[in-house]
């Protein structure tokens, strides 16, 4: 079990999200919290190639908060997108562009893509996850009753699989918690990887 693996040493989760909180603290990880100062913008060229730029974005975090550790430290970081028509779906800025990505996912099949990355005695691994989401269709009335609870303005494509949003979500193909913002087993198979042997 991760815990035992990772009993006795200090881990710092490079992010400021608290569902990613709540699911190291949900299999009994003790840690601290330090999220990252990074540019994660996204340029035209990133829409070609999501799975390399959540990759580039959940690396930057986990070496910026690296640096600032010691080589025993075991560092978390990980990001998160939507991505559907060959293109990538960040955090809404505004109502109007929360409104847009939801009309945008209605009645569609997106794709969510994650990547884990964990360093640990200046080793670096990582596991990208990538799960298909299917939403119903959303009525004008239904997108702004969701824009009003404020859960869609610090997560991917404007909606969280774990709060009001799970009444969007007519299916899940692959890792539920990756639509969460933090694959599980991914993070299980790298420390595995990294601490089973060492």
């Amino acid at each position: 079990m991760i815990h035992k693996l990772l009993k006795g040493k200090k881990i710092v989760l490079a992010s400021a999200s608290p569902r990613r909180s709540d699911l190291l603290k949900l299999v009994g990880l003790n840690f601290i919290q330090v999220p990252p100062n990074i540019d994660e913008a996204f340029t035209e060229s990133d829409h070609d190639n999501p799975k390399k730029y959540v990759k580039r974005i959940a690396y930057d975090k986990c070496v910026f908060i690296s640096k600032q550790m010691d080589d025993d430290c075991v560092v978390i970081a990980a990001d998160t997108i939507v991505y559907f028509d060959k293109k990538i779906y960040g955090k809404p800025e505004s109502n109007t562009e929360a409104a847009e990505y939801l009309r945008t996912l209605s009645n569609q099949t997106h794709i969510v893509y994650s990547c884990v990355v964990v360093s640990y005695r200046r080793k670096i691994v990582f596991d990208i996850a990538k799960t298909k989401v299917k939403f119903m269709e959303l009525s004008d009335e239904m997108i702004d009753e969701y824009i009003l609870t404020n859960e869609p303005f610090d997560k991917a494509g404007a909606y969280g699989i774990q709060g009001f949003g799970s009444q969007f979500i007519e299916k899940v193909d692959g890792c539920y918690f990756n639509v969460m913002g933090f694959p599980m087993n991914s993070f299980f198979r790298l420390v595995l990887g990294l601490l089973a042997h060492g």
